[in-house]
């Protein structure tokens, strides 16, 4: 969600690129909990490769109560393009619903591919840096975007 303007493009051709090199082992799923950002940056270079799209989503509000109105459109796209949608069985988004949906993420993956800028856990949870980690301590393979130029807002 913080990734800046000017980094936004750069990270989309990083992911298509990277993608594509994967579509000729066989066909391409992306799971993603298409967030606001990377997540849904990834769920379109899934699409954009000609690879299926599976939707976690967060919790039963998670619509209702998560999504901002300007990332609404796109997200109800990727929901629409997507071949199987799985909705965490938690009423209310928040950190367990978000702990639960990467969980589900991981469980899923044969690959995590990471849109990261290699800074440390925050401390809160949930973060990419704890998926990352997460992923390593599972034995997942992990590809970390994070293009020449690529910034964080803030």
């Amino acid at each position: 969600m913080d990734l800046t303007e000017d980094t936004v493009p750069l990270v989309r051709t990083a992911l298509k690129e990277l993608l594509h090199s994967y579509t000729a082992d066989g066909p391409l799923i992306g799971v993603s909990c298409i967030a606001e950002g990377s997540d849904a940056l990834f769920a379109e270079a899934v699409l954009a490769t000609g690879g299926r799209l599976t939707v976690v989503i967060p919790s039963r509000d998670y619509r209702r109560k998560t999504v901002r109105p300007g990332h609404a459109a796109l997200f109800d796209r990727l929901v629409d393009a997507s071949d199987d949608v799985v909705v965490i069985p938690v009423d209310s988004a928040g950190r367990a619903a978000y702990a639960a949906a990467n969980a589900l993420l991981l469980e899923r993956a044969d690959r995590l591919v990471a849109v990261w800028n290699g800074e440390p856990p925050s401390g809160k949870g949930g973060g990419t840096a704890d998926v990352v980690l997460a992923a390593r301590a599972r034995g997942i393979p992990v590809d970390v975007v994070w293009p020449d130029g690529a910034r964080r807002k803030g």
